[in-house]
């Protein structure tokens, strides 16, 4: 697990459906004055360049963020992500009113956070890789105190920092599950997190792939989460003959906005349109009713399309794509 680095992924189709959800419960938290705490357990470094050669090992980007670059009539919450990715650009460029429009970096879940919080807001991040700590170190700099990254296990130190002072605030959990461990620790760490902070909203971003401990993690998120939960997936292709790699993704919510089901029932099937790599690609929303035990569920397929437009980075070299044996999940380790 110390290993991994998420810039190799950076802004794919699974960053799109995590950050989008983030987004959305950001700013439905950011109505009220009162000040909100947002935490994220595994935060990376981040910012990443799409430019480099870690992002452009396997360009995964190119089939994420990259198709929602150029398109058009985005839906409300789409259009809202892409929103700030152009910002985050534009900023990085010097802050010209519009830059010359390429993408050319994607941001992290704290950059994004930091991007759209307030004053009176504060951001907490957890990083155990030794060289990502330090630039999410380098990076969170200039937003002063209001964002602060440390050198930890964030499964073990999430407990200290809850309940927030303000009795509001949004978790991100989003390891990299290379160690399927990581699996077990989520239901520990939601276990005693909502013991500490039952009213505080999660996001527990999971992978879709062929493992065991995969399939069952939202039946037990089900069980730690109360009342209140939201599902969501993305498949973007079918599931690979070989067994390795990653087919899709998704992100259960506690305690979501009770706008967020309704903005991602209009996302949804546009998104899986625009993303999907063949005609398995569908998405899965979930969320429990009055009866225990049965929930609302709405599934969607779509066919891809066939000119999803793509991203222009700067020009560079461009590594050859990697042949060594995927890992289960499909992240480099």
């Amino acid at each position: 697990m110390l290993s991994y680095r998420h810039g190799f992924h950076a802004g794919n189709h699974a960053d799109v459906l995590k950050h989008l959800v983030q987004l959305r419960s950001l700013r439905h938290l950011l109505q009220k004055d009162k000040a909100i705490w947002y935490i994220d357990t595994h935060a990376g470094a981040a910012r990443y360049a799409l430019t480099d050669s870690t992002a452009l090992k396997n360009a995964e980007f190119e089939s994420g963020i990259g198709r929602l670059w150029s398109a058009r009539d985005l839906p409300e919450a789409v259009a809202d992500l892409v929103g700030e990715v152009r910002r985050f650009n534009r900023e990085a460029e010097g802050g010209g009113p519009g830059g010359d429009g390429r993408l050319r970096r994607y941001p992290g879940s704290p950059q994004i956070a930091a991007q759209v919080l307030r004053s009176q807001d504060r951001i907490r991040c957890f990083e155990k890789h030794s060289t990502e700590i330090r630039i999410l170190t380098a990076n969170l700099a200039e937003f002063g105190h209001r964002a602060q990254a440390e050198a930890g296990d964030g499964f073990e130190r999430l407990a200290s920092l809850l309940p927030p002072p303000s009795r509001r605030g949004l978790v991100m959990i989003d390891p990299s599950y290379e160690d399927k461990r990581d699996y077990g620790h989520v239901r520990e760490a939601m276990r005693g997190a909502m013991t500490r902070f039952p009213t505080g909203s999660y996001l527990v971003w999971y992978p879709l792939v062929r493992r065991r401990e995969a399939m069952l993690l939202p039946g037990a998120m089900r069980v730690h989460g109360g009342a209140d939960w939201l599902n969501v997936t993305l498949t973007v292709k079918a599931e690979p003959e070989s067994g390795y790699g990653l087919f899709g993704s998704g992100v259960f919510v506690v305690n979501p906005p009770w706008t967020l089901a309704g903005e991602l029932r209009e996302a949804m099937p546009w998104l899986v349109r625009t993303l999907a790599q063949d005609d398995n690609a569908s998405w899965m929303l979930e969320t429990p009713t009055a009866t225990a035990g049965t929930a609302n569920r709405f599934t969607a397929r779509a066919r891809p399309l066939t000119a999803a437009p793509r991203p222009s980075p700067a020009p560079g070299p461009r590594p050859p794509r990697s042949r060594g044996r995927p890992s289960a999940t499909g992240r480099q380790t």
